[in-house]
């Protein structure tokens, strides 16, 4: 089907084995939760790896700022720097106050050096006099010179107690001159014990919101659900697939028009109808302008069987209103429904001539055997004889009647007539020569079968049942007229009786006086009804100009 976005694709029509997928085990409310579920993990573990990966530089980016505040107050102090300003600076002299230093301000080291790195304080002794140059770890060894240049360091090394957060400032005598340096520092275990225990701390939190996360996935799941009228995904689907199947197989166009009168959707056998190729959205008044300006979209109601033509080809068009505000329009091809109305009643009136004539002659028989079981073989002969008269008549009836087609017409409606207890005839005077014979089929046998019947209908229930067909010729062309003594037609119809889809009979009546029209003013002829004397005439002229082709020829 030609679609755009939102509406079906031409060629995507699947097999049937293909429109009823198996149900899966878990529905779409199963799946969709499980969906969130997984997700609302996923975020809560990512979000709960960035908190504690961002605490953990937090908690070592404070540390660092600790260190690095504790080795400037450490540097700072007169003893610390009257020390370091001895040609000899005595560790034992240094050492047990700062370690008492950093006892109470809960440090795990504080190293005080010398201008030549050497340590004088250490939280190891034997550790202490030994140089910072010498250290195995590199960072350690390039760290010290920066110091001693003046720099204040702030690193996270390897040194001989572990990994840790340090602060290294040097320490200046009077004139600014670095005279050693002060390093202090809190082991890496310690910062990432105090980063963890925040963390387990806001676990709850977590969790609080990984519960919401799961009810809010639950609450919209079944607001899903019972948007998509409890179907499953499959279920959508192959509900999907039926209805383009149907839609692609209709013979019948199908439009989908939305409120502001653009196509939402068509059938294949809609563009070919309307001999549209384009595959892009479109108003209906560049698709079909004789729609859009009908006004049968514009109303509340639907229409039914109208009259409408797209690029002069003519078409019976139904619209129907959507809840939603939209119209769905179907159309059909006119000329193919007027061909296959004319086939049925062809067919029709074949079939009741067939009948009638068969009944008729089944009734004599059954009459003149009965008249011989009973011995009276010369009743039989004078009913045979009648027969004959009648059927003589018959012959004088149709006898002014050049056009064969419609001579039998004529003879299949009087045996119909006689079985149903109508009295019929021809008036006297008419006639139809065979110049119009190339009418017969298309104009001739469709007029006057759907008049004839028309008019067996009417009288059904009138007395007394009376039809009767006239047929002249005059100088403008052919004059038909079939009268009856029904009750005429109903006075609210008067109008509308030769519209399609009309009808005092009932629904799914109404399309043979509106065919009879159809075929009538193709051929330039006119149909009229009226009263005369009590009885309805249904009058037809045909001019002249209509057989003029075939005398030509």
């Amino acid at each position: 089907m030609k679609v755009w976005p939102g509406i079906h694709h031409k060629g995507l029509f699947s097999p049937p084995s293909k429109l009823s997928p198996p149900k899966p085990r878990l529905g779409l409310q199963g799946r969709l939760f499980l969906l969130q579920v997984g997700v609302g993990l996923l975020l809560v573990s990512l979000l709960a790896l960035l908190q504690v990966h961002q605490l953990l530089t937090d908690t070592v980016h404070q540390y660092g700022e600790r260190a690095l505040t504790l080795s400037r107050a450490v540097a700072a102090l007169p003893q610390v720097v009257a020390e370091l300003k001895r040609p000899q600076p005595r560790s034992q002299d240094i050492n047990p106050m700062v370690e008492g230093l950093r006892e109470r301000t809960g440090a795990d080291f504080i190293v005080v050096a010398d201008a030549k790195g050497i340590r004088l304080s250490h939280p190891r002794s034997e550790l202490i006099g030994k140089s910072l140059l010498t250290e195995d770890n590199q960072e350690a060894r390039d760290e010290t010179p920066k110091v001693l240049l003046g720099q204040e360091v702030v690193s996270v090394s390897q040194g001989h107690l572990g990994r840790s957060v340090r602060g290294k400032v040097p320490v200046l005598d009077e004139q600014g001159q670095v005279i050693g340096l002060v390093s202090s520092g809190y082991l890496l275990p310690r910062v990432e014990t105090v980063a963890l225990q925040v963390s387990r701390d806001s676990l709850p939190w977590f969790g609080l919101a990984l519960l919401l996360a799961l009810l809010s996935s639950m609450l919209i799941s079944r607001h899903i659900k019972r948007e998509i009228l409890g179907l499953e995904p499959e279920e959508i689907a192959a509900l999907m697939l039926q209805h383009q199947a149907v839609l692609e197989t209709m013979h019948e166009g199908v439009l989908v028009i939305g409120g502001d009168n653009r196509l939402q959707s068509a059938n294949p056998r809609a563009y070919e109808l309307l001999s549209w190729n384009e595959v892009s959205p479109i108003s209906l008044a560049d698709l079909w302008p004789e729609l859009a300006n009908s006004g049968f979209l514009s109303g509340g109601s639907a229409v039914r069987n109208a009259s409408l033509s797209s690029g002069g080809k003519p078409l019976l068009v139904d619209v129907f209103q959507a809840t939603d505000g939209r119209r769905v329009v179907i159309f059909r091809d006119r000329e193919e429904i007027t061909r296959l109305a004319e086939e049925l009643t062809q067919t029709r009136q074949y079939a009741e001539l067939l009948r009638a004539q068969t009944h008729e002659f089944m009734n004599r028989l059954h009459t003149i055997g009965g008249l011989i079981q009973l011995g009276q073989p010369q009743e039989a002969l004078h009913l045979i004889q009648r027969e004959h008269r009648q059927n003589a008549a018959l012959q004088n009836l149709i006898a002014d009647i050049g056009v064969p087609k419609v001579a039998a017409l004529v003879i299949g409606k009087s045996a119909r007539a006689s079985e149903l207890g109508i009295t019929f005839g021809l008036e006297p005077g008419s006639s139809l020569s065979s110049r119009w014979a190339g009418l017969a089929e298309e104009v001739l046998v469709v007029t006057l079968g759907n008049l004839l019947e028309n008019a067996f209908e009417a009288v059904a229930q009138a007395k007394p049942k009376s039809v009767s067909l006239m047929m002249g010729e005059d100088p403008e062309g052919l004059q038909l007229e079939v009268s009856d003594s029904g009750p005429g037609v109903v006075p609210a119809l008067s109008e509308r009786i030769f519209e399609a889809g009309v009808s005092s009979r009932g629904a799914r009546r109404g399309l043979g006086l509106s065919l009879v029209r159809e075929r009538v003013g193709a051929v330039g002829g006119t149909l009229t009804h009226f009263r005369r004397d009590g009885r309805t005439v249904f009058q037809v002229s045909l001019p002249l100009e209509a057989i003029q082709p075939e005398a030509g020829g």
